[in-house]
């Protein structure tokens, strides 16, 4: 896979942070080398977060994110400062940058404590280190954006930071073998753009070429055809969720089945989970509110998995008269305790810190936790075989 079509959920996220002022923005350009961020003088310059993606040598691709003073003021500040936090939680690490020339004060030593509670890597940059006469304090590394001092040690100091992603993790790649086939079930997405596939059915295309296996990809409507035309049998059947339930009744009991958004929820780290806050769906009584969230944002249409299909199969199932909530993109709520279940979809889009951090915030609240195609495969009950292919998470149906 080339650096530019690197999905941003598989890059390493690198924030920037500090007070106003201090010279974020200026040593993020000089750190990336572009005029990636607005300069001034004036204090509150960058406004809402800027993030680029851009390979960045001795990392690759990356997503660098410039984000507004944290000592913002005002109703205004307060909402950037808020947006700052929403940064953290998908970073894989920080640079919390200062001015050289001044003390840390209570700005930092937040910022600080809030990077230890969310365990994400930080480093201490103190910038303008050309217009300081102290001595280094030991605690932050000096750096110029200015003139450039220390900036290409910098790069090296955040390359180590960074915790690397298992390069072992596959998608489907383990439990398929070379030469053996693969059928991809994808509905034409009304969501996604004309002519594209959407990210979770491409990367998994990819991990089935690398796994030296066979991909054939055709439409629901086209499936019993394909199954009848097929020289050898595939070794599994792969389908979009929303059309669960049609193709596992078109598809022979004895061929392996599951779904993309299976597939995410374990390469994300967060598949067990999901089948266990399934069950919770058995439980919803009358008057529960039902949180189902998105990662991407997109123009919801008529169909959709998210605010339709999901909702109507979910008061179908159980019977009762649920109320449902919506988010989408960052906006993930950090208090969730109103909520009787959270359903969420598979994370293509949002990097395994995320995930898992959403995944915890509802473990922390006491809330069940489960993803689209778990819930789908559940209300279809086909749970158990859409989970075969996995033993090791299939066993937790057992009794």
């Amino acid at each position: 896979m080339s650096l530019n079509s690197t999905p941003s959920s598989e890059r390493t996220h690198i924030g920037f942070f500090g007070r106003r002022n201090a010279g974020k923005s200026s040593l993020v350009n000089a750190v990336t080398g572009q005029e990636l961020a607005v300069v001034s003088d004036t204090p509150g310059t960058t406004t809402d977060p800027v993030t680029k993606a851009m390979e960045l040598l001795p990392l690759g691709p990356v997503v660098i994110i410039d984000t507004p003073g944290f000592d913002d003021e005002g109703e205004l500040g307060e909402l950037r400062v808020r947006k700052t936090r929403q940064v953290l939680n998908r970073v894989d690490c920080a640079v919390l940058v200062t001015d050289m020339t001044k003390p840390l004060g209570g700005c930092e030593k937040q910022l600080i404590e809030l990077f230890e509670t969310k365990k994400v890597p930080y480093i201490i940059v103190g910038n303008k280190c050309d217009l300081s006469d102290k001595a280094p304090d030991g605690q932050r590394f000096p750096v110029s954006a200015k003139d450039k001092t220390n900036v290409y040690e910098l790069k090296e100091k955040i390359a180590r930071l960074v915790e690397s992603r298992d390069q072992t993790l596959r998608i489907v790649g383990d439990v398929i073998k070379p030469g053996e086939l693969a059928l991809l079930v994808v509905p034409i997405d009304k969501a996604a753009p004309k002519g594209r596939l959407i990210l979770p059915q491409q990367m998994v295309i990819r991990d089935i070429l690398e796994a030296g296996a066979c991909a054939a990809v055709v439409r629901e409507t086209e499936l019993k055809a394909a199954l009848e035309g097929l020289v050898s049998r595939p070794s599994v059947v792969i389908t979009d969720s929303q059309v669960f339930g049609f193709v596992s009744k078109t598809v022979p009991e004895d061929i392996r089945l599951t779904s993309f958004s299976i597939l995410m929820a374990r390469y994300k780290g967060f598949l067990e989970t999901s089948v266990k806050g399934a069950a919770a769906i058995a439980s919803l009584r009358d008057g529960d509110t039902v949180l189902i969230s998105e990662g991407c944002t997109h123009h919801r249409q008529c169909g959709d998995i998210g605010s339709v299909k999901l909702p109507a199969l979910l008061k179908k199932t159980t019977g009762k008269n649920i109320s449902i909530e919506l988010s989408s993109g960052s906006d993930f709520p950090e208090e969730l305790e109103r909520y009787a279940l959270v359903i969420h979809c598979g994370g293509c889009m949002l990097t395994e810190r995320e995930m898992i951090r959403r995944m915890r915030t509802a473990g922390d609240c006491g809330v069940p936790f489960t993803n689209y195609g778990v819930a789908l495969a559940y209300m279809n009950g086909i749970l158990k075989r859409s989970l075969e292919i996995f033993p090791d998470i299939s066993g937790l149906l057992e009794g």
